[in-house]
């Protein structure tokens, strides 16, 4: 019986072993020179090192690499939407309908997979909240937990700036927004070491999947372009076109609402992700807006028939999104 168990176990774990999951798993296991059995993989340096090093320490109790990367991510989520619902209640709105909104959406699986976003969000909605309280020390060393995980956490940590100037905080405070950005320049010190290369992230994302800076027409003609094609992409590229759609109306949302803090960790993620060479893992980017969480739970909030609308909606696409990566296929 345990023996049937166990294999079980593996057949699932293994269902979960793709993509970007498998690469976080070895940095953890070999570090970014990679596994000396494969050829060299020039794009790992793209992938901050706060997650594989969690992996690390995880995998001395769970010898699974992915299966480190899962517990991981569901221990995260349930910390961020915790978070996530306290942060919308300190904004009238209802909590679990915050909640709700995010686990409903078709990228939802990639907080459930060994990705950065769920140990992002377990950082930075916390962060986000102790500034929202004025807790500035408490939100700078949470926001810099969150820029250990991913580049998204410099976003984050431009927004606290404003966040911060908005609140008319005194300047003597201040000195607690450079926090965020160590994590970083350690992060850039250490590949300098290893390579001579200050940006050896950025330049791994150019190496790796060939994205350089691109202006947003010439972004949107190839994306589009990829789409309307019938390669083994266009699918993908079709879903990459609407979440940059998405992406803008929820920026275009929280500048008409005058959330400037928010806009500016919203915008800086548009600007970056809509002036590469093509567009990639949007969708997937969208569930870091945590503030679209807030929002939607606001209205709905209000109007309930909104949540049961939405539902009907995205619920049946995240379970076809949930089917499409389980299966292998390209899904943000």
């Amino acid at each position: 019986m345990s023996t049937l168990l166990g294999t079980a176990l593996d057949q699932y774990v293994d269902t979960w072993r793709k993509w970007d999951v498998v690469l976080f798993a070895t940095i953890a296991e070999h570090g970014y020179d990679g596994d000396p059995g494969q050829p060299h993989d020039p794009g790992l340096p793209a992938f901050f090192p706060g997650l594989p090093l969690l992996m690390r320490l995880i995998h001395r109790a769970v010898p699974d690499w992915t299966a480190a990367g899962m517990l991981i991510s569901l221990a995260a989520g349930a910390v961020a939407m915790v978070a996530l619902a306290r942060l919308a209640e300190a904004e009238g709105a209802s909590g679990w309908m915050a909640v709700l909104a995010l686990l409903l959406f078709p990228t939802v699986v990639f907080l459930t997979a060994g990705y950065s976003e769920s140990i992002f969000l377990a950082f930075a909605i916390p962060a986000w909240l102790a500034a929202r309280h004025g807790r500035w020390p408490q939100a700078a060393m949470l926001a810099a937990g969150a820029s250990c995980m991913r580049i998204t956490g410099l976003f984050l940590a431009l927004a606290l700036i404003v966040e911060f100037c908005v609140r008319r905080e005194s300047p003597r405070r201040a000195g607690w927004l450079a926090l965020p950005f160590v994590p970083l320049a350690v992060y850039s010190a250490y590949h300098y070491s290893r390579s001579g290369d200050w940006l050896a992230w950025k330049h791994a994302q150019e190496a790796g999947w060939g994205r350089n800076f691109a202006w947003p027409w010439r972004a949107w003609q190839t994306s589009w372009r990829e789409a309307m094609g019938t390669g083994d992409f266009s699918v993908g590229f079709r879903m990459e076109i609407v979440g940059a759609v998405v992406a803008v109306c929820v920026l275009v949302w929280l500048l008409v609402l005058r959330r400037w803090s928010e806009a500016v960790y919203v915008g800086t993620q548009v600007a970056a992700l809509l002036t590469s060479t093509y567009y990639l893992s949007i969708p997937r980017s969208l569930l870091l807006y945590f503030p679209l969480w807030v929002l939607i739970a606001k209205v709905a909030t209000r109007k309930a028939w909104m949540m049961a609308l939405y539902a009907l909606i995205l619920g049946p696409l995240m379970l076809l999104h949930t089917a499409l990566f389980l299966d292998g296929d390209w899904a943000g």
